[in-house]
């Protein structure tokens, strides 16, 4: 008799955690969660490892392009680009946020467009604002020289 009181509150539980996982599912978040310790040791464990670097400004054109050319080889990063516009060359997707280490925005106006468009997946995302106006054509010098002196302090390259 005792067992079978067991095995109905194993069964209770059971279909809890199922529910929760299809609740989870619906919402495109990970259940359970895991604490933002975890999630950095999970990232980046091993000092040989390579950090996923996104680069982000708005259309996708000439910022976060030239960001992405010029750490393209850097052998501690992986890195890719987007836009928040809708019309960007590539549009930031969800896949791409999952992906990334680190986000590098150029403005604080990408920071705020990517949190209001993908707050569940960005809670334990470092982002960073690097405040480099849409006043720089795609590879400019004066663009280059910003994103060298930003991006390695930002990054512990140095």
């Amino acid at each position: 008799m005792k067992n079978e009181g067991k095995r109905e509150k194993n069964w209770k539980d059971l279909y809890t955690r199922s529910t929760k996982l299809a609740r989870a599912k619906q919402l495109g978040i990970e259940y359970p969660r895991l604490f933002e310790a975890k999630l950095r040791q999970n990232s980046v464990s091993e000092a040989d490892e390579r950090i996923n670097v996104l680069f982000v400004c708005s259309k996708n054109q000439w910022r976060s392009p030239t960001a992405e050319t010029i750490w393209r080889s850097h052998p501690k990063l992986n890195v890719r680009s987007g836009g928040t516009s809708p019309n960007a060359r590539h549009h930031v997707s969800e896949n791409d946020i999952r992906w990334a280490d680190v986000i590098l925005v150029m403005e604080e106006k990408h920071r705020s467009r990517l949190k209001a468009e993908y707050t569940r997946v960005l809670d334990f995302k470092l982002i960073y604002v690097l405040d480099i106006p849409d006043e720089y054509k795609y590879m400019d010098a004066e663009l280059i020289e910003l994103l060298n002196q930003a991006v390695p302090a930002i990054l512990m390259l140095e």
